[in-house]
């Protein structure tokens, strides 16, 4: 799956941050606390149970805890504090809640569903495509988004071999890609559409995706050309790619009539449908 869709999981309709770090997934600490405790401050919660843990002689266990860069709800990067799925195991332990055993659970699956799509690839894909579908989108969106994905896997391996710096240097290429096709960095086009911690692209039409493609695309492309190397140089690429694509989406306007990017996004949708499979657990349970 891309970087995008690695940002996020979700267990019973909450939204779980997680990050592929050193082989493994490494998930926020505080989203996970959010879960479990439901507190209405998940910060303090997990500022306290550290104390707690230290007090208990649970030194080594802290010392687990990784600070990642995660996007946060305002679309930048911030360290936070993330542990790999043993570590959260023994986090979940402290926390009492009637969720500790799902969530076990599911972070079990979660890791052994990463491990098969190491070996076999596709089923990344497939079970993306069957995620979307479930959501209600349609097929010829679900394709684009697909397609999304491979562009932008093929745009960050390039960057990578460029010697571009993941995290927060990949952010900023993406936005002056983004500013120069669309006239929006990522985080105005989120609060356009009134998105907070959602998936941009995934709140895209297909046009806006196959516009973003287009921009991504030709910026690997003048990377290639121009043998870009390093963050400043794939900058320059990054504005000549996403220049082009805004061209090209200033004529596609013209003729059109109409403008590319909407305000449109399927939150009632996604909502709709998880609420749905909610009702569908529910149903299951009591025939049980």
């Amino acid at each position: 799956m891309s970087e995008e869709q690695n940002k996020i999981v979700v267990f019973q309709e909450t939204e779980i941050r997680r990050v592929w770090h050193k082989d493994e997934w490494w998930f926020s600490v505080i989203d996970v606390i959010e879960v479990l405790s439901e507190s209405q401050n998940p910060r303090r919660y997990w500022s306290d149970l550290k104390i707690k843990l230290k007090k208990e002689g649970a030194a080594q266990l802290y010392e687990k805890i990784v600070q990642l860069k995660l996007e946060a709800a305002d679309g930048k990067l911030y360290n936070t504090d993330c542990a790999n799925t043993e570590t959260m195991f023994r986090i979940i332990q402290s926390i009492p809640s009637p969720k500790a055993e799902p969530f076990k659970l599911w972070l079990a699956q979660v890791g052994y569903e990463r491990i098969q799509e190491i070996e076999n690839p596709e089923l990344a894909a497939q079970r993306a495509r069957q995620y979307y579908k479930d959501l209600g989108y349609s097929e010829v969106w679900i394709e684009t988004r697909l397609k999304s994905v491979e562009t932008r896997e093929q745009l960050t391996d390039e960057w990578k071999a460029r010697n571009v710096k993941e995290g927060m240097e990949y952010a900023i290429l993406t936005a002056e890609i983004s500013k120069a096709t669309f006239g929006l960095t990522p985080s105005e086009y989120m609060k356009y559409k009134d998105l907070k911690r959602e998936n941009l692209r995934d709140h895209m039409t297909d046009i806006e995706l196959i516009f973003t493609m287009l921009g991504e695309a030709t910026t690997r492309n003048k990377a290639v050309e121009k043998d870009a190397q390093g963050f400043e140089e794939n900058r320059g690429a990054a504005r000549e790619g996403g220049r082009a694509a805004g061209k090209a989406l200033d004529a596609y306007e013209k003729e059109a009539g109409s403008k590319v990017v909407t305000d449109t996004n399927f939150k009632q949708q996604i909502a709709a449908a998880k609420q749905q499979k909610k009702l569908e657990r529910k149903k299951k349970d009591k025939e049980k």
